[in-house]
């Protein structure tokens, strides 16, 4: 029997975060200093190439260790430099004489040589910053490329490259990304226009529905079973529009929020425990923490949907009894921090993920649930995003959850 294959493991999550900033810049290595290196070594590998070739060619030319091209053969010599003989042969002179200019002539090599490396250092030194000013020239259109990709990145999709100069493989690139920054905001235009048509044509036909069931409702002769029937519907018709402004309120807390005020989490916090505190108080759970103060900048709205969504499911998905529920807010490490504790039926690590998937619950069906519509840890990630934050789920000991948002000051 031929054996199962081994299912293919997942890459590992990475351990730092790209969108925060190196702690020692310089020492990245950036294109910039890779092409400065290379140019600079480039450089010395071909001083140092020259320079061997210079000295063995002056070496040979000065005949060092040689014979002189002369010889004494009578009177005498006198010498300031050399150290020769007062009488000798004519022998012996020239030994004396052949040895100091030996001498002279290392000497002169040797001088040489340190002024040579002297110069090649200085040189080299002007090479790796001219190399490095001519690298940044280079790479100019890739910072622009760069920059205009985190202007992107904020959500502001009019931003285009334009760049000028020669038709090489940058100006490709830069006229390729703003092709697609158009296509992007084309496409992006066309989804706010949608769902703007959506939340009216949505909301209206379900707003008319409410109504006449409310009518029906309020006749006190209509029969039983009608009123019945008027009910079922009614809550049917209340979660369709819970699930459209869901839905609508996901589509929209998936951009980056433009327009920020000062918002404090402990009061966020405070007035999503106040919105549930009928329901906690009807299941019996009991909600305690301490809120200290937590001033972001964000959408006051839309984080304290966060903090209803977290609310809610950790009030709805509880113990039958003695359940609780802690809600804390706090600064720590220069980051605004909400965790939302409860008690509650064991989470398996695995399905942690599956939680903040849209329309996703915890071994349950996709639909038929009276607990929700099953995106309110999808809009609270999104509206964390959308924030610049993040949020985190972990199994708690003992069964429940603890769920962890942080969002920067």
């Amino acid at each position: 029997m031929a054996a199962t294959p081994t299912p293919p493991q997942a890459p590992p999550k990475p351990t730092w975060d790209p969108r925060q900033p190196a702690p020692f810049p310089w020492l990245r290595p950036t294109i910039r200093i890779r092409l400065t290196l290379l140019y600079g070594g480039m450089f010395l590998i071909a001083g140092i190439l020259l320079l061997s070739i210079i000295y063995l060619l002056a070496a040979q030319a000065m005949n060092v260790g040689g014979d002189l091209p002369f010889k004494i053969t009578s009177g005498e010599v006198a010498s300031s430099v050399c150290n020769l003989p007062e009488r000798a042969s004519p022998n012996e002179f020239n030994e004396a004489i052949n040895e100091c200019v030996n001498e002279q002539r290392q000497h002169a090599l040797d001088s040489l040589l340190s002024r040579s490396l002297l110069a090649l250092l200085g040189l080299a030194v002007i090479a790796f910053a001219f190399g490095y000013a001519m690298a940044g020239r280079v790479l100019s259109p890739l910072g622009r490329i760069t920059r205009t990709a985190r202007a992107v990145a904020g959500s502001d999709l009019s931003r285009r490259i334009e760049l000028d100069g020669p038709d090489d493989e940058l100006k490709e690139l830069a006229d390729t990304f703003d092709d697609m920054l158009e296509r992007l905001e084309r496409a992006f235009t066309a989804q706010q226009r949608f769902v703007g048509n959506a939340s009216h044509e949505l909301r209206t036909p379900l707003a008319i529905n409410r109504t006449l069931l409310e009518v029906h409702l309020s006749d006190p002769n209509a029969p039983v079973e009608l009123q019945q029937l008027g009910k079922t519907l009614l809550a049917t018709n209340e979660r369709s529009e819970q699930l459209v402004e869901g839905l609508l309120l996901l589509a929209r807390s998936d951009n980056q929020i433009v327009e920020r005020k000062p918002v404090d989490l402990a009061e966020v916090a405070t007035q999503a425990v106040d919105q549930v505190h009928a329901e906690a108080d009807a299941k019996g759970v009991r909600i305690h923490g301490e809120r200290k103060p937590a001033v972001v900048q964000g959408n006051g709205v839309l984080l304290e949907r966060i903090a209803l969504n977290l609310l809610q499911n950790a009030v709805r998905y509880n113990v039958a009894e003695d359940g609780w529920v802690e809600v804390t807010t706090d600064v720590q490490h220069g980051q605004a921090v909400l965790v939302v504790t409860n008690t509650g039926p064991v989470v398996p690590a695995y399905e942690i993920d599956n939680l903040f998937e849209p329309f996703r619950r915890l071994r349950t069906e996709r639909t038929g649930s009276d607990k929700g519509v099953g995106l309110g840890l999808s809009i609270a990630r999104s509206v964390a995003r959308a924030h610049g934050g993040h949020i985190y789920a972990q199994p708690r000991e003992g069964g429940g959850l603890v769920m962890r948002v942080t969002l920067p000051i």
